[in-house]
């Protein structure tokens, strides 16, 4: 199964000139643990979590009113194509011990974002079908029918 069947497709993003403030009330007001900063092609150029905000903004002292996105968000994010199996992203997640991953087409476009979460809301709906298949089939259940 390609990732693209399971990843967040509605992104929140941010302007790396905004504030570390305005990020993290947008945060709170969407319910959301990560910000991609895009450039003007859509392309992921960064990316700002709340472990950021707290690490390096407010770990490291700083006004969250006057630092910007780009001064504390994380450059380069890791990627993941949306061609790419789930057991791929969760390689990369594992080797670069990331959470979340955006998703990009061939021209490197943000298509949406995949979360560890998202993977293990799959595994635990494909570990519940297989056990009703094997429910199902199981000599106590046939013995009724």
């Amino acid at each position: 199964m390609s990732i693209a069947r399971i990843c967040q497709r509605n992104v929140d993003t941010v302007e790396p000139f905004e504030s570390v403030r305005t990020a993290a009330q947008r945060m709170s007001t969407r319910s959301v643990g990560m910000l991609l900063v895009l450039d003007t092609q859509r392309r992921p150029t960064g990316l700002i979590t709340d472990r950021d905000i707290a690490l390096r903004c407010s770990g490291e002292g700083r006004n969250p009113a006057t630092t910007t996105v780009a001064e504390i968000m994380t450059p380069s994010p890791r990627v993941v194509s949306e061609m790419s199996s789930v057991e791929d992203a969760l390689t990369v997640m594992r080797t670069h011990g990331v959470r979340r991953l955006p998703v990009v087409n061939p021209l490197g476009e943000l298509v949406g974002v995949v979360s560890l979460d998202d993977v293990l809301a799959l595994l635990a709906e494909e570990l519940w079908q297989m056990g009703r298949v094997i429910q199902r089939s199981s000599p106590a259940v046939l013995a009724t029918d």
